[in-house]
């Protein structure tokens, strides 16, 4: 029964799961790893997931914490080659738009993080607070600061025509 279950959750949910998480990342090769793990650990403790509020957003959640502990392991380690580049965002088949990608990558990592709960997951302003620990106006004042971002570099401005100065 529990093998059943996560495997109509894993099905159900994954690529949500993979777009909230490439939105906050912006890069595909690591949210597929970062999901990857994140469902391993699902698997491993299904019996308190499946009775969290919001299972998508324990799996984005442990997604994201597990790149920040990532993070900070490579920051220990000693770097062997001076000079390599940090990839930007990779062309994607999740029905991410590029050039949505590109500006999400352009957010800070909160902001991007709000959005990805907010829109990919589709959560309401208290489950993103709970989910991300901070409160609900934090969570409102960054969407409203990406979505104008995003607006200002995604939306084209129309010239008005026949305007003399």
């Amino acid at each position: 029964m529990k093998q059943l279950e996560f495997e109509e959750f894993y099905r159900a949910d994954r690529d949500m799961c993979l777009r909230a998480v490439l939105a906050s990342v912006g890069e595909r090769r690591l949210a597929e790893e970062l999901v990857a793990e994140a469902f391993t650990r699902a698997w491993t403790g299904w019996a308190k997931v499946s009775r969290h509020p919001s299972p998508r957003a324990w799996i984005v959640r442990t997604a994201l914490n597990t790149r920040v502990s990532w993070w900070r392991r490579r920051q220990r380690e000693v770097a062997l080659v001076d000079g390599h580049e940090v990839a930007g965002p990779q062309p994607t088949d999740t029905a991410l738009d590029p050039s949505l990608l590109t500006a999400l990558c352009r957010l800070p990592q909160r902001q991007r993080e709000v959005v990805a709960f907010r829109v990919f997951l589709d959560l309401d302003t208290a489950a993103t607070a709970k989910a991300l620990g901070i409160a609900p106006g934090t969570v409102t004042a960054h969407l409203a600061r990406a979505v104008a971002a995003l607006r200002c570099e995604l939306v084209p401005v129309p010239q008005e025509e026949g305007r003399h100065e």
